[in-house]
């Protein structure tokens, strides 16, 4: 047992580390919230660009939501393991954040590597989608109606890409790809030169592309800081158990 010289010395400390920790594992769990509203948001936001590249990718929303609300959990039992003074507790709330820290690391180096690979693949699957147009509610068909009346834009590279399509041979251009306030008929769809007065003749994919560039570069801006903020937490949950165990400190 430590003396009580000691242990009168030792309170403050802990008393501050506490603190300290309580005050982070509250940002720990706003950051939580965060990555869920964001992954909430890419679901009902980014859902076309996502079915139209495979039925994989529309995961990825998902992935942020478990993230965010298994954060959560932990950000709460970081607060209720910090006034509970466990070290056990205290020692297995680190380990979550050092996990947690490397996955993200990890992650965010990952999708940084094989960004080109990763657009290269989105690219394939989008000539594929519109190979493949049939018109009708399927996830594909309607990502690529949805990014084209959206972002107002028509084909991949433009307009004429759907030419060499089977949709084109019976239907012509797909009604998604006409102008605001234009009334396209079948037969000007059904003729590239007509239907260039009528349609929209940028492509859409480096449409696509930057805008999903711009959304993710600041959603992994973010991934970043709060990766490395977690060094913090790991730091004080360590510290604040190491000085509960060594000085037998219990609370009253």
């Amino acid at each position: 047992m430590s003396p009580p010289s000691r242990r009168l010395q030792t309170k403050p400390v802990i008393t501050c580390l506490k603190t300290f920790l309580i005050s982070y594992s509250l940002i720990f769990w706003i950051t939580g919230m965060f990555l869920l509203a964001v992954g909430v948001w890419g679901k009902v936001s980014l859902e076309a660009y996502f079915s139209v590249a495979s039925e994989e990718s529309t995961n990825a929303p998902y992935v942020l939501i478990g993230t965010g609300a298994t954060i959560v959990i932990f950000g709460l039992f970081g607060c209720f393991a910090t006034c509970r003074g466990s070290p056990w507790m205290l020692k297995l709330y680190a380990m979550f954040l050092t996990v947690v820290f490397l996955a993200e690391l990890v992650a965010g180096v990952s999708g940084f590597i094989f960004r080109h690979e990763i657009k290269a693949k989105l690219g394939s699957a989008y000539k594929n989608a519109v190979t493949s147009y049939n018109g009708t509610d399927s996830s594909s068909s309607a990502g690529l109606d949805t990014i084209q009346r959206t972002l107002h834009c028509c084909g991949m590279k433009n307009y004429t890409d759907w030419e060499n399509t089977l949709y084109f041979k019976a239907k012509g251009i797909p009604t998604s790809c006409c102008k605001e306030g234009v009334k396209c008929t079948p037969e000007t769809l059904k003729d590239l030169d007509k239907a260039k007065t009528e349609v929209y003749t940028n492509g859409c994919f480096t449409l696509v592309t930057n805008l999903m560039e711009a959304n993710l570069g600041i959603i992994a801006g973010i991934s970043f800081g709060i990766a490395f903020f977690q060094l913090i937490g790991i730091f004080l949950a360590c510290c604040l158990s190491r000085y509960i165990t060594n000085n037998q400190y219990e609370m009253v």
